[in-house]
């Protein structure tokens, strides 16, 4: 009897221990799941490497990219295989941040319930591929990003690198034209960011500085910190904080920027997540910087106007001027169609609504609307030097149009001037997109 109950009692624990296997095994299936489907050894959707499942099209359907006779194909258009390839990723994997690479374990439609569907997936994504086509011909050859969203709910419409190339004719390593062409540089580059940055430090000063409005800014064409010379672009004389902002005033917002402290500076630069590595949709991001420095030095003076140590990344820029455009409020930025993601508030509705203000007055008084035609504008400039005797050329801000809810980006490396270099691009960009979305009603 007693053998019958030790063998029982073996039986038993054996049992539970398979059962404990099967249940520990269910459990890893249903979280790791997709990641082991979509490793890249699983010769059921990856042929040496390379993912043959799943198709990504744009916003209106358009195919980007799917497979035939098990090879990855790109969009029949060439225009589009050029304007699109950051987005996408090249079929060596070599553009680490692209889609196809990014979002395997989707484009495999592999379910825990149903497994591998024929074919994989269909991903919509958020972007207009003819608008990534006028944005990477505005900019003509030139090194640089460009980057479109709606800052309602998050979607990216536009995000063309260059210099970029024809997945389907390659190019040639030697030629010096190709230097970094597989840098998504949307997400993956940070570049000194000049007088775009001033609108951080402008955001520092509302916010800490009840008198500002009352104030005026003096500029003789240059100012001394630390007995040091800050240079501006011009002799500006007698200016209200709008007017400092609208001249892009070296002289006032080095003082603002030796009044508010590196402490300060260096604080709304982390808050608006300008100093840190972002993701997008997972996709990781580069991370600028900004480097708190002494009271009363002129490194201080420069960095509050954008020079100096400072980096930025076109994204974490994108998401800040979005932000101003939609009261303060950041909608999570998405390169899926649908939107829809998280809210946070970067800025209070008061701040938000000033910086507003500030920078169509840059556009109305400053720029001139007859640069942009028909656009309710709010911008700002930038002219970054990088010290080999040119300049980044910025652009970036939103259109305060219920209609056409658009924020952008422009950086052109070593372009110049920002309004002279950037503007037009961004201007053939939101043209478009607002002719685009007036066709569509």
């Amino acid at each position: 009897m007693k053998k019958i109950k030790a063998r029982a009692y073996s039986t038993l624990l054996v049992a539970l221990c398979l059962l404990a296997g099967v249940l520990v095994y269910i459990c890893r299936y249903a979280v790791h799941g997709r990641d082991w489907v979509a490793f890249p050894a699983n010769q059921a959707v990856y042929q040496d490497g390379r993912l043959t499942a799943g198709v990504l099209t744009d916003r209106g359907g358009l195919v980007l990219a799917d497979v035939a006779d098990g090879a990855r194909r790109y969009a029949a258009d060439a225009a589009t295989r050029v304007a699109c390839l950051h987005l996408l990723g090249d079929r060596a994997g070599n553009i680490g941040t692209g889609a196809l690479l990014q979002f395997a374990d989707r484009l495999t439609g592999y379910s825990a319930v149903t497994g591998l569907p024929a074919g994989g997936a269909t991903l919509r994504l958020s972007v207009d591929a003819p608008l990534c086509v006028t944005a990477q011909e505005a900019l003509a050859g030139r090194r640089g990003a460009v980057l479109l969203m709606d800052y309602t709910n998050g979607e990216i419409l536009c995000m063309t690198s260059s210099p970029s190339y024809d997945p389907d004719l390659g190019f040639d390593p030697g030629d010096g034209r190709y230097e970094g062409v597989f840098i998504n540089r949307c997400i993956s580059a940070a570049y000194t960011p000049g007088s775009v940055f001033k609108l951080v430090t402008m955001a520092a000063a509302i916010e800490t500085l009840p008198d500002l409005y009352e104030r005026s800014f003096s500029c003789t064409g240059s100012t001394l910190a630390d007995g040091n010379q800050i240079n501006c672009t011009g002799v500006h004389g007698q200016q209200t904080i709008e007017q400092a902002l609208a001249n892009s005033c070296n002289c006032a917002f080095a003082a603002l920027s030796l009044e508010l402290g590196g402490e300060t500076l260096a604080r709304y630069a982390a808050d608006l997540g300008f100093t840190e590595a972002l993701d997008l949709d997972g996709i990781p991001t580069a991370a600028g910087s900004f480097d708190a420095a002494d009271a009363g030095s002129a490194a201080l003076a420069w960095s509050g106007i954008g020079q100096s140590t400072d980096l930025v990344c076109p994204y974490a820029l994108l998401r800040y001027v979005a932000a101003i455009g939609n009261g303060g409020v950041l909608a999570q930025p998405t390169l899926f169609a649908g939107g829809g993601g998280k809210e946070t508030r970067l800025l209070s509705p008061d701040t938000a609504q000033a910086l507003k203000s500030m920078m169509n007055y840059n556009v109305v008084y400053g720029y001139g609307e007859g640069s942009f035609p028909g656009l309710t504008l709010c911008a700002k400039s930038g002219t970054a030097e990088v010290g080999d005797g040119s300049s980044h050329a910025w652009f970036t801000g939103f259109l305060d149009d219920p209609e056409h809810p658009y924020a952008f980006v422009v950086v052109i490396e070593n372009g110049g001037g920002g309004l002279r270099s950037a503007g037009p691009v961004a201007n053939a960009v939101l043209q478009a997109a607002v002719n685009t979305t007036d066709g569509a009603n």
